[in-house]
């Protein structure tokens, strides 16, 4: 699966990827708001084997195809290494 990853210019760490490329409508308007303005860094083909430095790539396809995008927030320095979760 092809997919679009958008980094947040206003909260560190914080990374958003779309299942569409340019599809930041697809995000909860609120979600947007927190986030925007956001800025696209990379663009990749997942596989649910391929390895992420901060996500499950299964995790990630999962979340983009029920939900067109998922969200990735800054590791927890007091918690495990992969705090990357889906929001609904």
């Amino acid at each position: 699966m092809r997919c679009f990853v958008h980094k947040s210019l206003r909260r560190a760490d914080t990374y958003v990827y779309l299942r569409h490329q340019d599809d930041l409508d697809a995000l909860p308007a609120a979600l947007r708001d927190a986030l925007a303005p956001m800025r696209q860094v990379l663009e990749l083909e997942l596989t649910p084997t391929r390895r992420l430095a901060h996500a499950d790539a299964a995790r990630v396809i999962e979340a983009l195809e029920q939900h067109g995008y998922y969200l990735q927030l800054p590791p927890d320095p007091h918690g495990p290494s992969d705090i990357s979760r889906a929001t609904s």
